[in-house]
């Protein structure tokens, strides 16, 4: 019998939920204040931008919007404040590590490399790394790059996959830095650079944007395999990571995830009402039927 009681202790001292143990982390922080703070973007159309309205807007939002949702109810509070940090490429990460934001809502690849730094939560989108240029360049694959002026984002993956390219190829082209995303296709449409690599929904975003989208191209030819987008959190908060994993998979699980896409990717937007007519690919609808958060762009079919 005595056995038996202590069998009865143990197993209902399992059985105490995740949101009854003592808070840690950004959970803590989150419940002490009220508040969280978000890292958002001011020109990452469709992901994370400020419309018309000086409102901050996008696909990413849509869905950071319902993870704090989730972490309101986790923490049983009436209210939650929220706050909003602009980051760009470059610092997005270091205010991640340093405390400043609390989840990073935008279009930041989840690759090895960065999850030594930060933590990412399951997968919201799929690109793949490729070049814009005007069609009357005739450049389509990256070997018809060589000798050429092109430009890239500081700070991003895609800079850094033009340089092992250019290296691994020989291909003595004149690697250019831009602060964003406007910026460097600016250089492109000002003949400053021939062309500009980047993730290629943005590219899409921009063209649709141009005063002329017809005059511009995307390359069939890619410096990447298809790459996950994730919204980035600390790292080694697995108190809260769990919150945010749930409240995602949560999310991509349900019909929601296909009417939030949609409204960014197959509808008009503001402030212009562009429309992208990015359908989902199979890819991404068979990655939110199993939501991950793997950096491996193998492990969605690429």
């Amino acid at each position: 019998m005595r056995c038996l009681t202590t069998a009865v202790i143990v197993a209902v001292a399992f059985a105490v939920p995740a949101h009854a143990q003592e808070l840690t982390g950004t959970l803590k922080k989150i419940k002490e204040t009220g508040a969280i703070t978000l890292g958002v973007r001011d020109s990452a159309v469709p992901f994370s931008y400020i419309d018309e309205k000086q409102k901050t807007v996008g696909y990413a939002i849509d869905i950071c919007m319902k993870i704090v949702e989730e972490i309101k109810a986790e923490l049983k509070l009436d209210k939650l404040a929220v706050n909003e940090n602009l980051v760009t490429s470059s610092n997005r990460i270091p205010l991640m590590a340093n405390g400043t934001i609390d989840l990073e809502c935008g279009s930041t690849t989840n690759n090895a490399d960065r999850q030594k730094q930060v933590w990412f939560t399951n997968t919201h989108f799929l690109t793949a790394s490729r070049f814009v240029s005007k069609k009357a360049s005739k450049l389509d694959q990256v070997d018809d790059l060589k000798g050429k002026a092109v430009v890239s984002v500081a700070g991003t993956t895609n800079i850094t996959q033009l340089n092992k390219a250019n290296a691994a190829r020989a291909l003595g082209i004149n690697v250019m830095n831009a602060k964003d995303v406007p910026e460097a296709f600016l250089m492109v449409e000002t003949d400053r650079a021939e062309a500009f690599v980047m993730d290629d929904i943005q590219l899409a975003a921009m063209i649709a944007s141009a005063k002329d989208p017809s005059l511009y191209a995307i390359s069939s030819g890619a410096f990447s395999d298809p790459e996950p987008y994730g919204i980035m959190l600390r790292k080694d908060d697995a108190q809260f990571k769990a919150v945010v994993d749930r409240a995602t998979a949560k999310l991509y699980k349900s019909p929601e995830i296909e009417k939030i896409y949609n409204k960014w990717f197959m509808e008009p937007v503001p402030p212009r009402g562009l429309n992208f007519h990015v359908p989902m690919p199979v890819s991404m609808k068979k990655s939110f039927e199993h939501p991950s958060d793997n950096p491996d762009p193998a492990s969605y079919g690429g």
